[in-house]
């Protein structure tokens, strides 16, 4: 089983007193980069939410947006502060005392005085908050990884047809190869005999030429590395996991083989079988940029 780097899940946990909407995005990426948009009173979570998502992705740019609300009608409360009260009615009562005035201070106009009543926000309990929170990351992150498994398998698919063309191409350049030697050999000989007429041809001078001619466009170990990378490819799709990287390497061995056959080659059909087989590596170099 592959999986893509593209892929797309949602979770919503809601609960008596608060809820959680989590959605992740996911495009290829070299390396595992994850960006969380979230309120700032869940950022104490962030450390615990990257740690959580390495259990489920491995390579990707993923955006993760995160929402938060809370049902709890009585979050806040009323904070007394005493001792600011008795430092203002301790002053209060030296200026009463010092400039002879009545001294008509009420609790309601103590109360009114700055910060001896504040409006605070309760506490929350963590433990509680991070459950519904890891629920609701989790669910997401399932989801996620779910739409990167289907994209994975039409990737797979898609690679194995691209992989059979390829080897197609190699089967005809193998099959074509041989008869360049045979009809390089006669075109000499003919040519030798048309220049000395009468005149026995030398077998020996021949062959040298002929094999010094094969020596040049044998192309018999790259087609045999070609084929020892195709079926790579394939056990490496088939045996799943993270296999991106590894895949990548062998396109690239695969597209240098093919670059050695298309510079040796003196024949216009193998040429042409090269050019076409270098453009299906490419097609699977790009395919395997999706790749997990």
């Amino acid at each position: 089983m592959i999986k893509s780097m593209t892929g797309f899940g949602r979770c919503e946990i809601s609960e008596t007193k608060r809820k959680f909407t989590v959605e992740m995005k996911g495009v290829n990426h070299r390396y595992l980069d994850v960006n969380i948009k979230m309120p700032k009173k869940l950022n104490f979570f962030e450390s615990a939410i990257r740690s959580l998502l390495k259990q489920y992705i491995e390579r990707g740019k993923v955006d993760i947006f995160i929402t938060y609300e809370d049902f709890t009608e009585n979050n806040l409360c009323v904070k007394y502060n005493r001792e600011l009260a008795q430092e203002y009615l301790q002053y209060l009562n030296r200026m009463a005392e010092e400039f002879s005035l009545e001294n008509d201070i009420r609790v309601s106009t103590l109360s009114r005085y700055p910060e001896v009543f504040t409006m605070e926000e309760q506490t929350m309990d963590e433990e509680e908050l991070w459950k519904g929170l890891e629920k609701a990351v989790c669910g997401a992150a399932e989801n996620f990884v779910q739409t990167r498994i289907s994209e994975g398998a039409n990737l797979q698919k898609d690679l194995a047809g691209k992989l059979d063309n390829m080897l197609e191409h190699v089967d005809f350049i193998t099959g074509r190869s041989p008869l360049l030697i045979t009809q390089y050999r006669e075109r000499l000989r003919e040519k030798v005999r048309e220049l000395l007429e009468d005149t026995r041809v030398d077998e020996a001078r021949l062959l040298t030429e002929v094999t010094i001619f094969a020596d040049k466009v044998c192309v018999d170990e790259e087609l045999v590395r070609l084929r020892s990378h195709i079926a790579q490819t394939r056990e490496t799709l088939a045996g799943g996991g993270s296999i991106g990287r590894k895949l990548d390497f062998i396109a690239q061995e695969m597209n240098r083989e093919a670059n050695t056959i298309l510079s040796k080659t003196v024949d216009l059909e193998i040429s042409g079988r090269a050019i076409e087989l270098k453009t299906e590596i490419e097609k699977v170099r790009e395919q395997i940029q999706n790749i997990e």
